[in-house]
């Protein structure tokens, strides 16, 4: 790529960033203040273009319609929550997902609408779409996988949105990921991006994600929504498998609210155009050197998540070591993570520890009262069952004022260690979620 041609897209993804940075959010006013400095600059994915549109779904005068269009050779891997109450979509994607076809293909996203506990209505919405969108295309209607976020048992209309696929294909652009960060956003109060520029045998290869997420976070398998895409090359099957675990140590550590949504979807496709070597065994050094920058995005598009908790004035790292086992380690660190008088403790900026060994005690995991200790950052607060001798009251206070906190419980029961972030719960949190639907 000549200097000029440099130099113009550069301008053309500033300009995408600063209008996606500063574009305003449906009902949320304020940006939290746990928000990256500014949107990353997300590298062209050769294959991938993208287009954003406001199609009306739910609000006027704001985009709320993404459509990526994949080159012939991608493969795309994923995962799915695992509500008993899955979306429409959810349910669609699924069942496609473990094609390993060749042709192109294609990702259609709308916020607004979940269309979620809608029936047949929800399936029919789902299906004429994909028909709409394989004919604008020319691909197979097992090739284009939808998507839906927003409000819970209203029925989509898909119309509006089959209508906007003119103005779509016509703006598919390499560099409108950024757009698509903002168009997918529902009560999030910034775009979520990242990137990653892995070398495989000296060539490099490009990984850039884009994420919707702010309440009704507590995963069950992915998380929210969240898109990846990337030029390497990769066995379908190599992929779902690197997927599937880089999901259980991202997006299935963070929770918000404890709540499971209806739609949670992770899609990654991976187009196949880059010079590199295809990686065809993850324990390889090419399939480690990937996996590394794939998780590298996945947990930095999991942590903007819960920096964008709804109300969130805190991000919280809960590490639970000494553990029985992984699993046990686990159950307390959720229980922690997930308790509403921790959370509000935290936002109080309250350094009440008694509500850390509330939740040890009641997290069903095994401990022993007088073993286990709890540290807020480097201060070690509670050791062999009681008050640590070095700890006072205003060394936790302290603590607690800043933004980023990190609780630690060391069970000293064996090896068993997990990490989980969260978020303080806030009165915010309480507003948003009182006038959702209003």
């Amino acid at each position: 790529m000549g200097a000029k041609k440099k130099l113009k897209r550069k301008i053309k993804s500033l300009k995408s960033a600063l209008r996606v940075q500063h574009a305003p959010a449906a009902k949320v006013a304020l940006v939290s203040p746990l928000a990256p400095a500014a949107f990353p600059d997300l590298p062209v994915i050769k294959g991938a273009r993208f287009a954003s549109f406001a199609a009306g779904v739910r609000y006027k005068g704001r985009t709320d319609v993404v459509l990526a269009q994949l080159d012939p050779g991608t493969v795309v891997a994923g995962t799915f929550t695992r509500s008993a109450t899955r979306a429409a979509s959810v349910l669609d994607a699924q069942a496609k997902i473990v094609g390993d076809s060749a042709e192109g293909a294609a990702i259609l996203v709308n916020s607004g609408n979940a269309n979620a506990f809608t029936g047949a209505k929800g399936q029919e919405s789902v299906a004429a779409i994909c028909a709409a969108v394989a004919e604008k295309l020319g691909l197979p209607a097992d090739r284009i996988f939808t998507a839906s976020t927003g409000v819970i048992g209203e029925a989509l209309p898909h119309d509006r949105i089959i209508a906007a696929l003119g103005e779509l294909t016509t703006a598919l652009d390499q560099d409108g990921l950024p757009g698509a960060a903002r168009a997918i956003m529902t009560t999030d109060t910034f775009p979520k991006g990242s990137a990653k520029t892995v070398e495989i045998e000296g060539k490099p290869v490009q990984i850039a994600g884009i994420a919707k997420g702010s309440g009704m976070i507590a995963p069950d398998m992915a998380t929210m929504l969240v898109y990846i895409f990337t030029d390497a090359k990769i066995a379908r099957p190599v992929l779902q498998t690197l997927v599937a675990g880089l999901t259980d140590r991202s997006f299935n550590c963070i929770t918000v609210d404890s709540d499971t949504s209806t739609s949670d979807m992770l899609l990654v496709a991976a187009t196949g155009q880059a010079d590199a070597p295809e990686i065809t065994e993850i324990d390889s050094d090419a399939g480690k050197a990937f996996a590394d920058g794939l998780g590298a995005v996945m947990r930095d598009l999991a942590h903007q998540v819960v920096r964008d908790g709804e109300g969130a004035t805190k991000f919280i790292e809960v590490a639970v070591t000494g553990a029985r086992s992984d699993a046990d380690a686990r159950k307390v660190a959720f229980a922690i993570a997930n308790s509403p008088l921790v959370k509000t403790a935290v936002a109080g900026e309250d350094p009440n520890w008694g509500r850390i060994v509330m939740a040890v005690g009641k997290s069903g995991a095994e401990a022993d009262r007088d073993r286990l200790s709890i540290r807020f950052g480097p201060h070690l607060v509670a050791t062999n069952g009681q008050v640590a001798p070095s700890y006072a009251e205003e060394i936790g206070a302290s603590y607690m004022k800043g933004q980023e906190l990190v609780i630690g419980v060391d069970l000293r029961l064996g090896g068993g260690v997990a990490t989980v972030w969260t978020c303080d719960l806030t009165n915010r949190y309480i507003e948003i979620n009182a006038d959702y639907r209003s």
